[in-house]
C-alpha cells in the first residue's frame, strides 16, 4: 500500500538521552521521564520504558479515534475505554519485535454495535494506520 500523505497540523517533538536506560523529554516540558528497561529484559524497572509509552500513546489515539466513529454513528460510547497492551520479544531473526492487543469496553451498546465501532476506529486511528502490516495488532471487546 502506498504511503499516504499527510498535511501535517501538529508535530511532537521528543529526544531521549542514553536510550533504555535515561531519560525522555519534550521539547514543550510537558513529558519528562526517567526510562529504564523492565527487569524481564534484564533492567531495574524503576522507570517508565518505551513499551509503555507506546501503549499509553496507542490507547488514547485509539479512544480518540473510537470517539471519531461513534459520533459519526450517533452511539454513546460514554463511560467507555480502551485499553493496550505492548509486548516485546525476539524475533526468529534474532531482533526484537512488539505486538499489541487492544481491548475496549463500551457499556452503552450491544456487543456487536461495539465490535463494529472498534473495527471502524482500527480503520481510523493513526497509530493503527502507522502499525498496520508491520506488526501484529489484535482487536477485542470486553
Amino acid at each position: 500500500m502506498p504511503i499516504q500523505p499527510v498535511e501535517v497540523v501538529y508535530t511532537a517533538v521528543a529526544t531521549a538521552e542514553n536510550g533504555r536506560d535515561g531519560r525522555v523529554a519534550s521539547d514543550d516540558g510537558q513529558l519528562d521521564v526517567i526510562v529504564n528497561p523492565p527487569k524481564q529484559l534484564g533492567g531495574s524497572g524503576a522507570g517508565t520504558n518505551p513499551e509503555q509509552l507506546f501503549a499509553a500513546g496507542y490507547s488514547a489515539c485509539f479512544q480518540g479515534a473510537l470517539g471519531v466513529v461513534a459520533r459519526q454513528a450517533k452511539a454513546d460510547i460514554s463511560g467507555s475505554t480502551v485499553t493496550a497492551e505492548v509486548g516485546i520479544g525476539k524475533t526468529p531473526d534474532g531482533g526484537f519485535g512488539i505486538k499489541v492487543a487492544l481491548s475496549a469496553r463500551i457499556p452503552n451498546v450491544d456487543e456487536a454495535t461495539a465490535r463494529a465501532l472498534v473495527e471502524q476506529a482500527h480503520q481510523v486511528c493513526p497509530y493503527s494506520n502507522a502499525t498496520r502490516g508491520n506488526i501484529e495488532v489484535t482487536l477485542d471487546v470486553v
